[in-house]
């Protein structure tokens, strides 16, 4: 079962006054090595660095690590948890990202959670919304997070009708 941790839905006016905010942190995901696995079988990037625990010990990474890639699409997930729920929504889609950065490797078994600033709101025809979410994804118990991006989602609002 999924716990929701966003408050109530937010108003557009509401959402306007959140620019340049942080506005919620998600709970902690394990990145742990069936994780990891699993993501290399849906994507075929089979890198012994991510799936063969004896060869990447001997990499200076010391171990295996996650795909840049499987902690981007946490953010998905992450996403649920903290960025705030918009009265009226009708549907949301994933429009790209402006920038994303890996800054550090995420060991197998490593926990991550995403932190999101509401960066950009505009909107860009009757009834869409595009916010900018300023997203990083922390590691626990580590100083340097494991990546930094600006994550685009176009918002409908609205009668299902628009």
């Amino acid at each position: 079962m999924t716990v929701d941790l966003r408050p109530g839905p937010v108003t557009r006016s509401e959402l306007e006054q959140l620019v340049g905010k942080e506005v919620g942190v998600s709970r902690w995901f394990e990145l742990d090595q069936s994780r990891i696995d699993a993501f290399a079988r849906v994507t075929e990037d089979h890198q012994f660095i991510h799936v063969d625990p004896e060869r990447a010990a001997q990499t200076a990474f010391g171990g295996t690590i996650a795909h840049g890639f499987l902690t981007l699409s946490m953010l998905s997930a992450m996403g649920v948890d903290a960025q705030p729920r918009i009265a009226d929504q009708v549907m949301a889609v994933n429009y790209g990202f402006d920038r994303v950065r890996f800054l550090a490797p995420v060991m197998a078994g490593d926990r991550v959670r995403g932190r999101f600033t509401l960066e950009t709101l505009a909107e860009k025809a009757s009834g869409q919304v595009d916010i900018g979410w300023g997203v990083t994804v922390e590691i626990d118990g580590r100083d340097r997070p494991a990546l930094a991006a600006v994550w685009l989602n176009r918002f409908i609002l609205g009668s299902a009708e628009n």
